[in-house]
This record gives C-alpha cells, structure tokens and sequence, in this order.
C-alpha cells in the first residue's frame, strides 16, 4: 500500500472544549490516582487532542490504512499546565512524513490554546502506518526525535497492570478505539489481544516518576518517549530511570524485561 507524501499540511479544526473538573478527576482515577483538587494530570491533554485526530485520520488517503496505524513516539510541550473549568481550542495539522523501515511514519502536530489564543499544549503524535510506502517523502518541518535515554537508569517502581485497565481508561479518557476494547476487532487487525493504549502506559510511567521523585504534575513541562511494544492485559511493569538537571530519563519495560517504552524523558520546570 502506498500514500503521499503531499498529505503534509493538512489541518483539522479547531474544535472546542470544556475542561469539566470531573472530566480531570476521571482520568486521574484511571490511573489509580486519586484528585479531588481537579489538577490535570501531564498526559490529560491527550483527552481533548483525540477528538480533533478523528476528521484528520479520515482524510481520503488515510481511512484505507487505519489498521496499519501504530503509535510509535510521542512528544507533548506543556506551555502551562491546563485548568479545570477553562475552554480550550484544539486543531491538528499534518507536519511531517517520511520513510521508516517498517513503513511510513506521519506526525500529527495537535495545538490547544486558551481563551486568551495563547498555547497551552502542543502534541506531536509520531503514527507509524505498517507496510506502507510513502511517495514522494520526506516532507514537512523537522522532528525532534527523542533521544538515547539517559545512561545509568535504576528500578524506580512498579505498575500493576489490571485485566480491565484498558476499558476503564477507555471511558475516563474518553478516547475510544476498538483495538483497546473489542477482542474481534484487534485480532482481526493483527493483534494477539487487545492492548492498553500507548498514552496509557505513558501516563503510568510518569506517575510512577512523579511519585518516585516526589514531583508536582504542575511542575511536567515535557513528556516524550518512543513506543516499543505492546501491553497485554493484566501485567506488570516496571520503571527504570535517572534524574539529572533538566529532569528524568526513563524505559519502561514489561515482564520479561523488553522495553515498552523507551526514550523517556519527564523534563521539568
């Protein structure tokens, strides 16, 4: 299968929303976390891109290659940290594509902004579209690609993962797709399982860290990593990291000692 390469600047958006407190607490209690003050989680920002990623995932070029989609890194910039009770505006364009081995390898570059039109997080969501040539690449702005994480990483905790943490993540995030819930769907998309999302083994690992090293979420300007593998469900994983000045490098790894997520990094202010 192939796509083009001139997909590049594509754009969505902006659609609205209300960042609701309970919206907040709800995707804090998917994760085990208890917040009664409504303060967003550093991967909360994640909820309100998805909705605007649907009508750009459904371009003529892309809905013929939507089972091909993994996502392979991920990059969020926390400009300040988003409010309970404040409306953001959230579009996506289309910044990058470009030939990896294992296929094409698109960025969406996700924008929210504040009533006052200043950002409050941006999101470059690196989707690796399986078996698929890109024609005419590479094309777009430079990605900053997360780097080798930081040498010296040690067991910083770990993450019980429960056989319905994908459904409960599901509905508190308000992101659905059916890989992550539906049984039929994902082994007829090439998967042995349903799988916990990418963002949700993200968010486990940087509360880990937060716990960890005894962090404020408010303090989380940058979260990036690159996805290596999959979570079943139930399992249980373990964090590996190491904080210098700028913040924490860390690797996720499973059971058997594989990195699930690898490159990590937690910056801070």
């Amino acid at each position: 299968m192939k796509l083009a390469a001139d997909i590049v600047g594509r754009e969505a958006g902006p659609l609205e929303h209300s960042l609701d407190a309970r919206w907040i607490m709800a995707y804090s209690a998917a994760l085990g976390e208890l917040n009664p003050a409504a303060v967003a989680h550093p991967l909360f920002p994640v909820c309100y891109e998805w909705p605007v990623s649907q009508p750009i995932r459904d371009i003529p070029e892309l809905r013929p290659l939507a089972a091909r989609l993994v996502h392979a890194q991920h990059d969020l910039v926390i400009h300040r940290a988003p409010r309970a009770n404040e409306t953001v505006r959230v579009s996506v364009r289309i910044a990058r594509a470009e030939q990896r081995r294992p296929g094409a390898f698109v960025v969406y570059r996700f924008t929210a902004r504040g009533a006052d039109g200043r950002p409050v997080t941006t999101s470059d969501f690196g989707a690796l579209y399986r078996g698929v040539e890109l024609e005419g690449g590479p094309r777009g702005d430079p990605v900053d690609n997360p780097s080798a994480t930081s040498a010296g990483l040690r067991p910083a905790g770990e993450i019980a993962i429960a056989p319905t943490a994908a459904h409960v993540y599901t509905e508190c995030a308000r992101i659905w797709n059916p890989i992550h819930t539906d049984r039929e769907y994902a082994r007829k998309a090439g998967l042995p399982d349903i799988i916990l999302h990418g963002t949700a083994t993200l968010a486990y690992s940087v509360s880990s860290l937060l716990k960890r090293f005894a962090i404020q979420p408010s303090k989380a300007r940058r979260v990036r990593c690159r996805f290596s593998g999959m979570v079943l469900m139930p399992s249980t994983l373990s964090v590996h990291a190491a904080r210098d000045e700028s913040g924490i490098g860390f690797e996720t790894r499973n059971e058997k000692g594989e990195a699930v997520i690898a490159r990590g990094q937690l910056l801070l202010e």
